[in-house]
């Protein structure tokens, strides 16, 4: 028999009316257990309470199916397994009284039809596989609420990790504003007094120096004004992150027009051809995209090849992202494909992702100025408006620098 078979316990003490049982209930997939005295039935309901119902005969010798019944009824495991009285003498009112009174839930009168009965066990099984089941289910739903109970209180936990690494952020901005304080007060100020007294001494006692005194006076220049640089490209880089961010459609056009007029010296004097091409309008904060504009023109207008005129394509484009092969860009909508070309100096393709890098110089310090700041900066104000940027170089050929941004 199979480990789930619904068991039926048959008690009574004729070994004729027990296989007439099992002849009866045959092939419904039922596991039979016999018990040939009320006794027997007790032991073996002490060892196994998994019984779908139990079919007594009423006249046994020693313990009738009455006592056997009552004794069941006082058990707890034991007391809802449905009973059946089988006997040819409960033909009387007080016989049936006693036997619901003992605890049967129904009797049968012998000789016994065996559609009613198979009607009757099928009822009690099947109403005892429900049973069953339900109780599977709750079983199951009772450690399903466990393993959501353990997955809440460990949810729990992290938000408690989170609103704590929260709080430590909000301490490190809070750091981060006392760090710009200082740099845009405490700093410059020293540097405004040395400034000052260097801009006196330049006009009043430059003349009246050593060659080696004009020298070393050069350099003090330098350094201050590269000083002075290095701490507004710094305050720049922080602020691009704490800015609140507003989003406007913005015609390209008219932040280029404003680059152009912000730098339109430093245009004539390199003599530099700005070609545009572009399409649609694009959501951006504006002000950070004429800083970002800027920083790609100086980059430019710094690593322009001297003996080549500088030339410079700016171009966008909407695209799809489902088109992008780019791991960082989702290709759910659409994004403005900005591209940023020149043909300067440009660098060797394996600094591609370095480029962007605070105080990253490909080149020597001596040769090109600047405080290495300008393209982090530009990546940092394209991850504001949750886009993505690249460089492509090619040594003497040039850069393009591509942006994505969400449309």
């Amino acid at each position: 028999m199979e480990d789930n078979a619904i068991k039926i316990l048959l008690v009574d003490d004729k070994k004729e009316n027990l296989l007439s049982l099992q002849v009866i209930l045959a092939d419904r997939g039922y596991q039979f257990v016999e018990a040939t005295s009320g006794k027997d039935a007790l032991r073996i309901l002490l060892k196994n309470q998994d019984f779908a119902i139990i079919l007594m005969d009423v006249q046994m010798p020693l313990m009738d199916g009455f006592e056997t019944a009552e004794l069941i009824r006082e058990s707890d495991k034991l007391k809802n397994v449905p009973i059946i009285f089988l006997t040819a003498n409960m033909d009387k009112t007080e016989y049936i009284f006693k036997g619901y009174q003992s605890g049967a839930v129904d009797y049968m009168i012998k000789p016994l039809s065996p559609e009613i009965l198979q009607a009757k066990v099928t009822i009690f099984t099947e109403l005892f596989r429900k049973n069953k089941e339900l109780r599977i289910k709750e079983e199951e739903t009772h450690a399903l609420n466990e393993i959501i109970l353990k997955a809440n209180n460990e949810l729990a936990s992290q938000n408690d990790a989170i609103q704590k690494h929260a709080e430590e952020l909000r301490k490190k901005n809070m750091e981060l504003d006392a760090f710009t304080y200082i740099s845009s007060h405490d700093l410059q100020e020293p540097l405004r007094k040395i400034q000052t007294f260097t801009n006196l001494i330049l006009t009043n006692e430059y003349p009246n120096l050593s060659e080696d005194g004009k020298i070393k006076f050069d350099r003090i220049l330098y350094s201050t004004n590269r000083m002075r640089e290095l701490i507004n490209s710094l305050l720049t880089f922080s602020r691009a992150t704490l800015v609140e961010r507003k989003y406007i459609n913005t015609d390209l056009n008219t932040i280029i027009a404003d680059v152009k007029e912000a730098l339109r010296e430093n245009l004539l004097e390199k003599n530099v051809v700005i070609e545009t091409d572009f399409h649609d309008k694009i959501k951006i904060i504006a002000f950070q995209f004429v800083q970002l504009m800027e920083n790609l023109l100086h980059n430019s207008i710094k690593f322009a090849r001297p003996d080549v005129q500088l030339r410079i394509q700016i171009k966008s484009r909407i695209v799809s992202g489902s088109d992008l092969q780019i791991e960082n860009l989702s290709k759910e909508g659409d994004y403005c494909h900005l591209s940023f070309s020149d043909n300067g100096i440009g660098f060797d393709p394996q600094y591609n992702e370095k480029v962007f890098g605070v105080f990253q110089k490909l080149h020597g310090r001596d040769v090109y100025e600047g405080t290495g700041i300008g393209l982090a900066i530009v990546k940092k104000i394209v991850e504001n408006h949750n886009g993505y940027i690249e460089a492509e170089g090619q040594t003497m050929k040039g850069v393009t620098f591509n942006i994505y941004i969400p449309c």
